[in-house]
């Protein structure tokens, strides 16, 4: 472990700071109260809604820079975070598992911490962190060697760390951990990996293991270090020993639904890629769906038992996962409901009281690999598009290659979208891409990519990739979209204002009008925007904050789209903006 702390601004910084500490009942006001940033997601149904309407369509214009902050070093791979804000500070993490306080008025730093990583760490899609927690006095976060780290918030001094599981098995973590009751909730990266998909809750204080849900059936849960009950039935949907490297990586993170108490996790892609060996190439009966795989799983905080799941891809063999966040909200008619854009190019909305299917759609223009949704949510296969058995060749070394869309990179990946409380629709980074897949003979073998298919990506249009799309979640009509030349990466906020906030890889920070799409403002931060923006109010101002950092996994997976982007430079920087309290009224 390596803690940088600048003497004189830690000295004069912790001579103001106050001892309030962060509870319950300030998770649960996240989004409400607009002077801080608690949680990622800005509230923890992941809504990344502010209702402040300073910054507005006409006043956007005026959105001028307060400060930046560099993460320095040579360490500049894709920057992913979410800034968290409390108590005069602003907490982000960087690639390679580090952590910053920021002095939020200035952008001077505080302290740095930077996690000490071992040889041979396997992440999957670049060495990203997606951000940290806050509860207590705490930060919480994750690290490339599978750790939750606990820091005190005003030194980032290690309080305590504990192993999630073993790095050299293929784990690792990259998303913001989940506060529910004291507890720090996590889950696993890995999929490529053979691991197995697994939320683990911890106490704040201790680090002591709570209780671990595995999300592949034939696990055993535990409750307070004693084995509880099995994830699903044994072999019920799992052939012979293969649900023991099973795949269902939950490497986003989960939601919390206060009015329901139950967290959300998304489970990924079932392991191996190649279908038939997990028989899911030749069942659709319900025996292959590799269960619970490429799914949302509904769970109680509590205790880790599972209250529901539902799978979005059966018989996954296209790399599509199932790890998109879940959004709660109201809809118009005042039923509550779930919100999930899928990596398979379809767009659902659950009840959020079971997990039950209520409608859905496609959110991209090209899925090829199925034909629709039957009236339970289950994808209507076309079944020439899996790619081909590779025992049913010649050579018994490569199956038939299909075309298929989306690509496994997905219509919707990693990049959180966002509900607008104004509008009552939800705004989708997604992207429009293919691939030629393949399957091929593989085995298990500890900490080796445990795949069974190759792919070239492609993309489907000249004109663009990227696509940000308005969704009315009632009728799953598309309001508008917003093209983009390269693929797109970040998070989406929306805001009372009428404002959409995104980035691109070409380095520009955008707000779009929510009604039409109407780009309003852009700003050129000098690199690739692949984070997560936020806003808050300060000094009866409104700022609005984005890390700026070209990386992820589309520059190591991309193919041809990463062919597209080749030329952008990597960075670290957070830029701060603010809409100065004299040009708020300016039209």
């Amino acid at each position: 472990m390596k803690r940088v702390i600048t003497a004189a601004i830690a000295f004069a910084f912790a001579a103001g700071m106050s001892n309030a500490q962060v509870a319950d009942g300030d998770l649960a006001e996240d989004q409400a109260n607009t002077s801080q940033i608690l949680t990622n997601g800005m509230g923890r149904g992941l809504q990344r809604y502010s209702p402040l309407d300073m910054v507005n369509r006409e006043t956007v214009k005026n959105l001028v820079p307060a400060w930046a902050f560099s993460l320095g070093g040579e360490k500049q791979r894709g920057q992913e975070t979410q800034p968290l804000i409390y108590d005069g500070v602003m907490y982000i993490t960087g690639s390679y598992s580090r952590v910053y306080a920021i002095d939020v008025k200035t952008g001077a730093e505080i302290w740095q911490y930077d996690a000490r990583l071992p040889e041979g760490i396997l992440p999957c899609c670049d060495v990203v962190n997606r951000g940290a927690a806050i509860y207590g006095d705490k930060i919480f976060f994750g690290t490339l060697d599978a750790r939750v780290v606990a820091l005190n918030r005003h030194t980032g001094d290690v309080i305590w760390r504990d192993k999630i599981a073993d790095y050299k098995a293929g784990y690792s973590y990259t998303a913001a951990p989940l506060i529910v009751n004291g507890l720090v909730i996590t889950g696993n990266s890995g999929g490529e990996f053979g691991i197995v998909g697994e939320v683990q809750a911890r106490d704040t204080e201790t680090g002591e293991l709570i209780w671990t849900r595995p999300v592949i059936e034939g696990h055993m849960g535990t409750y307070k270090g004693e084995e509880s009950t099995m994830t699903g039935t044994l072999n019920a949907t799992w052939p012979g020993d293969m649900w023991k490297t099973g795949g269902g990586a939950t490497w986003l993170g989960g939601s919390y639904d206060a009015d329901t108490h139950t967290i959300v996790f998304g489970t990924g892609n079932p392991a191996p890629w190649n279908s038939w060996l997990r028989n899911a190439g030749q069942h659709n009966d319900g025996s292959g769906d590799n269960l619970y795989a490429a799914s949302r799983i509904g769970m109680d905080p509590d205790t880790g038992e599972i209250k529901w799941h539902f799978q979005t891809t059966p018989r996954e063999g296209w790399d599509y996962d199932g790890v998109n966040e879940v959004i709660p909200y109201v809809d118009r008619a005042g039923n509550m409901r779930y919100a999930t854009a899928d990596r398979n190019g379809f767009f659902y909305v659950l009840n959020r009281e079971d997990g039950k299917f209520v409608r859905g759609g496609p959110f991209v223009k090209d899925i090829s690999w199925a034909s629709g949704l039957d009236e339970n949510g289950r994808p209507i296969y076309n079944e020439e598009n899996r790619p081909g058995n590779p025992v049913e060749s010649a050579d018994g070394k490569k199956g038939e290659v299909v075309f298929s869309s989306p690509s496994f990179l997905g219509g919707k990946n990693w990049m959180p979208m966002s509900f607008s409380r104004r509008t009552g629709n939800f705004y989708v980074p997604t992207n429009e891409w293919g691939m030629d897949i393949w399957n091929e003979p593989i085995t298990y073998k500890k900490g080796a990519a445990y795949l069974g298919s190759g792919f070239t990506i492609k993309p489907n249009y000249e004109d663009h990739i990227g696509s940000l799309k308005a969704i009315d979640p009632d009728t799953g009509e598309w309001v508008w979209e917003y093209k983009n030349d390269a693929p797109l990466w970040s998070g989406v906020m929306t805001t009372a204002g009428g404002l959409v906030f995104f980035g691109n890889p070409e380095g520009e920070f955008i707000a779009l009008d929510d009604e039409t799409g109407e780009k309003l403002w852009s700003f050129q931060t000098g690199s690739g925007v692949v984070g997560q923006p936020v806003t808050w109010e300060q000094d009866g101002e409104q700022f609005i904050s984005i890390i700026s950092g070209w990386g992820g996994a589309v520059p190591l997976w991309g193919g041809e789209v990463a062919k597209k982007v080749n030329y952008l430079n990597q960075g670290g920087l957070l830029w701060t903006f603010r809409l100065p309290r004299e040009l708020a009224m300016a039209q």
